[in-house]
């Protein structure tokens, strides 16, 4: 099994993560701002608890996944800076409690740094893959949301998240048994999450 065949094998979870009305909103400028705030406020503590779990897995990871994977961490400090920007531009405290579909989401994440390799490898690659056609999906953006857009479809975040993809290749390639079982598991807890985060951030 390979990354693309999740992706296929998996088509139906993939598109319901990755294509909702929140981007769509992103796209025209139709998204309410308290919607758009709502998810900045949330994201920002996913962040958080994101960089955390990088970090584990990272200290555990093949040697030939540590520096793909401390690159990870690097870039996810450095957003949580660029996100706090973001916000004081808009005027946004970001104070907010942890909405439940975060805290399952975050809870998730720290699960994650307790299975076995091929998941959380897994688990990183498609929650960072589900960003990039999300808002990919979301091009150009709406002025007030264009900067959002354009910070997750770089060139060098599509070049990570094929590392990414490549990494997990040569893990879930070599995956049997429950380990094969454990990665897809990861796979499909992620496309549940982001989807419900989308949800969350329109309607509350």
């Amino acid at each position: 099994m390979t990354a693309d065949a999740l992706l296929t094998r998996h088509a139906g979870a993939w598109q319901a993560a990755t294509v909702h009305p929140f981007l769509a909103g992103v796209r025209d400028g139709s998204v309410p701002a308290d919607s758009f705030d709502r998810w900045l406020a949330q994201d920002y503590l996913f962040a958080q608890a994101l960089v955390r779990a990088q970090s584990r897995v990272a200290a555990a990871a093949p040697i030939a996944d540590i520096g793909l994977l401390a690159g990870g961490v690097v870039a996810t400090v450095g957003e949580l800076s660029w996100f706090e920007d973001m916000a004081a531009r808009r005027g946004l405290a970001l104070d907010a409690p942890m909405h439940p579909t975060t805290r399952a989401y975050c809870d998730f994440l720290l699960a994650l740094t307790y299975a076995v390799y091929p998941a959380q490898i897994t688990g990183i690659w498609a929650l960072e893959r589900t960003y990039l056609e999300s808002w990919e999906g979301a091009r150009p953006g709406a002025p007030p949301y264009r900067e959002f857009v354009e910070r997750w479809t770089t060139d060098g975040f599509r070049s990570y998240v094929g590392d990414l993809q490549a990494a997990v290749d040569r893990q879930v390639e070599a995956s049997v048994g429950e380990q094969a079982r454990e990665a897809e598991d990861a796979f499909l807890w992620v496309t549940h999450y982001e989807r419900s985060f989308w949800d969350m951030a329109m309607s509350g």
